[in-house]
């Protein structure tokens, strides 16, 4: 068993913890506690290294450990040359202590100003990669040829044929809600009648392109930024860059592509399983199929649907873009992937909040 690396002695109301002999790994770790518990009691200290004849790295890292902890000591190097050099190449190769950060002054005015310059930067970033897809997507206009179609035709099966199922049942339960809730009122004025074209309304014109949307949010656009920030991370885009090859229209084109066509199929997907389970709802209330479909022939129009499928395919543009800016935004870090797709999600619900609100204004002004 190696013994204590030093003794404890007091001289002149001063500890003095003193080294001899060798001082290597072994006799180190064994005394290592004991010599920083000594260090911890406070008051003047004294580290003699005077006596240390042989000394390994180990050695070394207690010595300097001590004399870290210790502060304003005493110091007495090792009397021989050869544990001398050892100490001071480890000193050297041990980088000293960074000071402690300096508390950051309230400056209300600068802090104001440097937030308002970040976003300003992160508004000018989204516009120049706008700019850049623009570009991309008018070159290959020209030469439809050069669109990747297999890559369009992979993501129009994963953002529309695999949301088919999700969609079927979130309609349907929607269209059953809205008809059960809105029997309610319609009941004490005996309007129950009128329940056909009130959900088919709301269905055709504003909640079938909303919801779908938010599903192609949460499914479609965060799986374009974990992809396009796990390429980010692992450098490939910068190989795409590297060979010649524009990452905008090999990567983000198709998708955006696939997301503004898909649109429309999963807002008609919705707005067909939503009649249905209001159909089923009237069913129960005692109408039959053909006064229900009598009341939506009446009083839907091919505006209302073709208002409310332009807006599903604007959707779908939106939520396409804003997904891939949010993947090739990303950063390189080891949560980079994670916020690139919690960015694409939230970033796209607002973006249909904003963009339905507009819609919502315009086709009021515009008397449809």
């Amino acid at each position: 068993m190696p013994s204590a690396p030093f003794q404890a002695e007091t001289e002149a109301g001063r500890l003095v913890l003193r080294f001899s002999g060798a001082l290597d790994t072994a006799v180190a770790t064994a005394g290592w506690e004991a010599a920083h518990r000594a260090v911890k009691s406070g008051g003047a200290l004294t580290l003699d290294a005077a006596g240390v004849t042989q000394l390994d790295s180990g050695g070394a890292a207690l010595l300097v450990s001590l004399a870290r902890q210790a502060g304003e000591a005493d110091w007495r190097e090792p009397a021989a040359e050869a544990p001398r050099g050892a100490l001071e190449r480890f000193r050297k190769a041990i980088p000293p202590d960074p000071p402690p950060p300096k508390p950051r002054p309230f400056r209300p005015l600068t802090n104001l100003g440097a937030f308002t310059l970040d976003k300003l930067r992160a508004v000018a970033g989204r516009m120049a990669f706008l700019g850049e897809t623009v570009l991309a997507t008018i070159r290959l206009i020209p030469r439809p040829w050069r669109l990747r179609w297999a890559e369009v035709m992979r993501h129009l099966d994963e953002a529309g044929t695999r949301a088919f199922p999700l969609c079927i049942l979130l309609g349907t339960l929607i269209g059953v809600i809205l008809a059960f809730q809105s029997s309610v009122p319609m009941r004490q004025f005996g309007a129950e009648i009128f329940i056909p074209q009130l959900v088919g309304i709301s269905l055709t014109r504003e909640l079938g392109p909303l919801l779908a949307s938010i599903i192609l949010a949460g499914r479609t656009g965060s799986a374009y930024a974990a992809e396009l920030g796990t390429m980010r991370v692992n450098e490939e885009v910068d190989a795409l860059k590297i060979m010649g090859l524009d990452p905008v229209a090999w990567l983000v084109v198709p998708r955006i592509v696939a997301s503004t066509l898909v649109m429309p199929a999963l807002t008609m997907v919705m707005n067909v399983t939503g009649i249905l389970g209001m159909m089923i709802v009237m069913g129960a209330l005692g109408f039959p199929p053909v006064a229900v479909l009598n009341q939506l022939e009446q009083w839907l129009s091919l505006q209302d649907l073709a208002g409310g499928l332009g807006k599903a395919a604007i959707f779908g543009l939106a939520i396409g873009y804003i997904g891939c800016q949010a993947g090739l935004s990303a950063g390189r870090g080891p949560r980079a992937v994670g916020d690139a797709a919690t960015s694409a999600v939230v970033g796209g619900i607002v973006a249909l909040v904003v963009l339905d609100g507009i819609f919502a204004i315009l086709f009021f002004r515009l008397g449809w």
